[in-house]
């Protein structure tokens, strides 16, 4: 029988003070004491409304989904389960299938007696640190660490936590020890950085809790639905106009870590390739000589005031990349900070001479960051506003106006953006028709046509994506895709098939003084005109390159509760029959011959190989010499390849006469093979 939530409500707080100390919880007296605020229970009671009647998975709130709620609460604070023992998983368990009962009422009481324990738990580890640290370690004794944390279960006693946090810091001390620090550097840097995690854990106010709480709840109806905090909703707008001065990152907080929530299109962190979403920044460094700062522990603020600065100088961050495993040392990248220019995001263009047999072919390549439009302009009847379409349609006609032979659409790393500039630029390749299908949450589907008859470019056309690409970039590869248009090349795309609506909460209560935070809502769903949905599956390309991401680990797929893939009734459409099976299959045995000869082709087989092996491990080693002659392999291993490279001159198969761009294809495999599938294209549809 479900408990009365009215009855608990009175004693709640003194039952579980009483309980907690009956059986050893000890709550610090200078920590403020963490209690919903007034204006929760009706933020509560708001979101559950929403998502009841305008979220698009339409989800009871039952036994089934308090229970997840229960668990994915339980991982938003310890992913790692490095901090709660089993013993207060199984106290808190009674709750599992009551919590929607609360949720209906607003009461979210259980939520901050669990953070309650979970502070108290992250302040008893980090003493531990402090008496660790203080001993050292030993470094020549055998013995590993278990890369399988989130598979074990929840510690039984203090000393089983004890033995995995020493473990977990040892590592820690010989990654600093490999990267060169003594050992009064190691103990200085270890103590500063769990200092800074204990304020950190101990700033957390009301609304922070509220917001770990709410999302737990969110994300079991999809990955995309969550809560914002007053506060964390000022930190997105403003890192909305701020982060266009710095880096180009969008940053998020994953309790102790800082996290790239999103690269934007044409700044210095996009430039550079070397900076993607659920990258961990670990450090931050000014200039190329001042040392590195630790910022594990960090609020989001500090860190983003670190890594702004001015235009012209650098900034270098540590990273620990997202598709690396717990044993990975972290990665230096150089920035320069900038401000991002509307222009710096648009589209550009080049034009790359290609060998193919006999015959050299021109081929245009335009490079799109994202789908872009100046809303502002065009909502003022500006004749020129900038968008998407109409830069790719003034480039278009330039490259004819050098004769090109094809086209390639580069739009790896393109997350998206506006809807109708995917309309439209698929417009500029086809025929009037439909572009793409979206079913709202009451079930009604909307056609989304390309209006306009006239067809701007009907030559050779390859689009390149990769697992970066999604939304609208998946919408116009999907639909050039389904309509035979050109070949799709790459990887396999993201696979983001939803649409979101951004939801103030006091909209839903004006008169209401306290101030509320945000919903942002899935609302509804992408389908191709075929009727298949972009959702989790992505786009697959017809001729598949190699990659270093499976699809459990990242992209939609890899997400909890992400939306299923499904199909609705195809519309009518024409497609072009530009690309048969027959080119397809003549294609792609032309990729595996070059898959078996080109040397670029090779080392990128090579590297995604080891990658994945190094990804594998299921355990590392504890031992300093061990690990040193990992290393010491590893940086052979890349100066081998350095060697090799420079001793050849170029390498590869010669694709281009120009010397610079067959270096550069050289260094970008996947464009390098996009294109000369591209002229293979071209050259069928001359005979």
């Amino acid at each position: 029988m479900k408990l009365k939530i009215n009855k608990i409500s009175v004693v709640l707080w003194l039952l579980i003070f009483q309980t907690f100390a009956s059986q050893g919880f000890v709550v610090g007296d200078t920590l403020p004491e963490l209690v919903p605020a007034d204006k929760h229970w009706k933020e509560t009671y708001l979101i559950n409304n929403l998502l009841k009647k305008n979220h698009y998975r339409k989800q009871e709130l039952n036994d089934s989904l308090s229970s997840v709620i229960f668990h994915n609460y339980f991982e938003s604070l310890d992913y790692n389960k490095s901090y709660f023992l089993a013993s207060d998983v199984d106290y808190f368990s009674k709750y599992e299938y009551e919590l929607d009962d609360y949720i209906r009422k607003g009461n979210v009481d259980v939520a901050f007696q669990i953070f309650r324990i979970f502070r108290e738990r992250a302040n008893t580890r980090i003493d531990y640190v402090d008496e660790l640290v203080e001993r050292g370690f030993d470094f020549s004794k055998d013995e590993s660490l278990d890369l399988d944390e989130e598979k074990q279960p929840w510690a039984k006693s203090n000393a089983e936590i004890d033995e995995r946090w020493r473990k977990i810091i040892k590592n820690q001390a010989l990654s600093y020890k490999l990267a060169g620090k003594t050992d009064e550097e190691i103990k200085e840097s270890l103590t500063k950085r769990y200092e800074r995690y204990r304020k950190g854990i101990n700033q957390y106010n009301s609304d922070d809790v509220f917001q770990f709480y709410m999302n737990a709840y969110t994300s079991a109806y999809d990955p995309h639905t969550s809560y914002f905090s007053p506060v964390s909703s000022d930190n997105f707008n403003i890192s909305m106009s701020l982060s266009l001065e710095g880096i180009g990152a969008r940053l998020t907080q994953s309790m102790d870590y800082t996290v790239v929530n999103e690269v934007v299109a044409g700044g210095p962190a996009y430039k550079s390739k070397l900076l993607h979403k659920d990258d961990k920044i670990i450090a931050v460094a000014q200039g190329d000589d001042e040392a590195f700062v630790d910022v594990i522990g960090w609020r989001l603020q500090d860190v983003v005031q670190l890594i702004r600065g001015k235009k012209g100088t650098v900034v270098r961050l540590q990273v620990l990349k997202f598709d690396e495993g717990t044993g990975a040392l972290p990665k230096e990248i150089r920035l320069v900070r900038d401000k991002i220019k509307l222009e710096e995001q648009s589209a550009k263009s080049e034009i790359i001479p290609i060998y193919n047999g006999k015959e050299t072919y021109n081929l245009g390549v335009i490079t799109l960051p994202s789908f872009y439009i100046n809303f502002e302009e065009a909502r003022q009847g500006v004749k020129d506003y900038k968008s998407t379409t109409r830069d790719v349609k003034k480039i278009i006609e330039e490259l004819q106006a050098n004769d090109v032979d094809g086209i390639l659409i580069d739009l790896r790393y393109n997350g998206g953006g506006s809807l109708k500039e995917a309309i439209d630029l698929t417009g500029l390749f086809i025929d009037e028709g439909p572009v793409v299908q979206v079913r709202g949450s009451d079930g009604s589907i909307d056609i989304n046509r390309d209006e306009d008859s006239r067809v701007q470019y009907d030559g050779p056309v390859a689009v390149l994506i990769n697992r970066f690409s999604a939304s609208a970039s998946e919408i116009f590869s999907g639909a050039i895709q389904d309509y035979k248009r050109g070949i799709i090349v790459g990887e396999t795309s993201f696979g983001k098939g939803t649409v979101q609506n951004l939801i103030g909460l006091n909209r839903m209560l004006p008169t209401d003084d306290a101030r509320m935070g945000q919903l942002k809502l899935t609302l509804a769903k992408f389908y191709r005109v075929t009727g298949s949905s972009t959702q989790n599956i992505g786009v697959t390309p017809d001729i598949s390159f190699p990659s270093g991401f499976d699809a459990a680990e990242f992209g939609e797929s890899s997400r909890p509760n992400a939306l299923p893939w499904d199909q609705i009734a195809s519309s009518y459409y024409r497609p072009t029959n530009d690309v048969s099976p027959q080119l397809i299959q003549h294609l792609q045995t032309l990729y595996n011959t070059d898959m078996n000869e080109d040397v670029d082709l090779k080392y990128l087989q090579e590297d995604i190989d080891h990658m994945k092996e190094e990804k594998e491990k299921r355990s590392l080693s504890l031992n300093y010499e061990e690990r040193k002659k990992e290393a010491d392999q590893e940086d052979k291993r890349i100066a081998d390849r350095k060697n090799l490279v420079e001793s050849a001159g170029t390498v590869g198969e010669e694709v281009t006469d120009d010397k610079d761009e067959e270096t550069k294809l050289s260094e970008d495999p996947y464009l390098k093979e996009g294109l000369r599938l591209l002229s293979e294209v071209v050259k069928v549809e001359a005979k």
